[in-house]
């Protein structure tokens, strides 16, 4: 496993809000930086820090790893959190993620369907266990060249690591990869939550985010 780097998270400023209301806050996530504080005071600057400090204490619904960007949801009220995260754990709100993987992917549409497992001795790595956690991911190809390929990502479930360990597993890591794949190949990991689409915690009506793509 790579030894960790130090954590030098990218400025505020960086940190675009797509959408705030008295019950919700998105935000585009750069890649860089934690989505909660880690341990120790030099990580207590993150996604959340950054709303609480613009729109008041916000509540975590979910998280990306430090190395993904896209969008982020937080709720702003005890039950907006609540009826946030029932959404989540009934799987009714809809990701799409885009990523830039090595070597050109045969076919143009799959799905990949192999468990996780919860805990690992390497943490934070985790890895493929047919006793695992149910993990399954549905991609398609945007564009493809000799050496990369372009997809669109769908997983249906939200396991720790789950779209880095399942394109790894098919031979296509995530360009920028420090823990799958190479990280050399690319300056940043090439994984970003491109859309997300929820029912309002008040009024119910279905919404749909988007954030730019930034590779």
């Amino acid at each position: 496993m790579p030894a960790p780097s130090p954590y030098c998270p990218p400025p505020a400023e960086s940190v675009v809000t797509i959408h705030c209301d008295d019950e919700i806050v998105l935000i585009d996530k750069p890649s860089g930086l934690l989505s909660v504080p880690g341990r120790g005071p030099e990580k207590a600057f993150c996604a959340q820090s950054v709303a609480s400090d613009r729109y008041g204490p916000v509540l975590t619904v979910h998280r990306l790893d430090m190395d993904t960007s896209g969008l982020m949801l937080f709720a702003r009220t005890k039950e907006a959190q609540r009826a946030l995260s029932r959404q989540f754990e009934k799987r009714t709100v809809n990701k799409t993620y885009q990523a830039l993987v090595e070597g050109s992917v045969s076919g143009d549409t799959g799905t990949i369907d192999k468990a996780i497992a919860k805990y690992s001795l390497d943490r934070p790595l985790r890895h493929l266990d047919p006793d695992g956690q149910a993990a399954i991911t549905h991609w398609h190809v945007i564009e493809r060249t000799a050496d990369q390929s372009r997809l669109q990502l769908h997983p249906e479930t939200g396991r720790s690591h789950q779209l880095r360990l399942h394109l790894a597993s098919m031979g296509h890591p995530i360009l920028g990869d420090v823990f799958y794949g190479d990280k050399t190949r690319y300056p940043r990991l090439c994984l970003h939550a491109e859309t997300l689409e929820i029912d309002h915690p008040d009024t119910a009506a279905r919404m749909r985010f988007s954030a730019p793509i930034p590779f």
